[in-house]
């Protein structure tokens, strides 16, 4: 993959799954969450990815106790941070870019004080423009943290490229009209007509 500096105005990245790999941590907290509350353990981790933990807490249970155990999972999730690794290239990439007079942002769905926690944990470093899931009222599938992070970098969402590995967070760049590239391995209709990359080693900058 070749990117253009004329042609793109910013590099936006999710954070789990695209910068850094959490896998072991998301399913061991989620299914911990299924289990406690006798839920589907299958259906809870395969609905959760790209997704802010309230909402996807609030599909799952009553009202009444979304907030207590969506700090509850929070907290046992920044005490899992063995096994957290940065996507091969994925720091360098980082500074990289801006280098070469294209700006970049972490866009995640995460709060800010666990994305903090897993970026160390990785040691990938934040940029000035980091927008997590307690900077916007809607999370993704909606548009609002790209088009936040956009904002904040002065920039046109549409001359933008995001980078996400998971449903809700390329629906999320889609909708805020940039350039979308999935990393990694998932599949839908949705990456149909979508660039793909493995990890960031292979990325040229024209």
């Amino acid at each position: 993959m070749v990117i253009d500096p004329a042609a793109t105005d910013a590099a936006l990245f999710d954070m789990d799954g695209t910068l850094l790999d959490s896998s072991a941590a998301v399913v061991a907290s989620w299914t911990q969450f299924a289990e406690e509350h006798g839920l589907d353990v299958d259906e809870v981790v395969e609905a959760v990815h790209g997704v802010r933990a309230v909402e996807s807490i609030a599909r799952f249970l009553p009202a009444e106790l979304v907030e207590s155990e969506t700090q509850r999972l929070i907290e046992r999730e920044m005490s899992l941070t063995e096994g957290i690794v940065e996507i091969p290239g994925a720091a360098a990439l980082l500074a990289e870019l801006p280098a070469a007079g294209i700006p970049v942002a972490i866009v995640t769905s995460a709060p800010r004080e666990l994305a903090i926690v897993r970026l160390e944990a990785a040691g990938i470093p934040i940029p000035p423009v980091f927008v997590t899931g307690d900077d916007v009222e809607r999370g993704k599938p909606a548009p609002d943290c790209y088009l936040l992070a956009a904002e904040r970098l002065g920039v046109d969402p549409a001359r933008c490229i995001v980078f996400e590995d998971a449903e809700a967070g390329l629906r999320a760049g889609l909708a805020a009209g940039a350039q979308v590239v999935v990393i990694g391995e998932y599949t839908s209709p949705t990456t149909d007509d979508l660039a793909r990359i493995p990890d960031y080693r292979g990325i040229r900058i024209a």
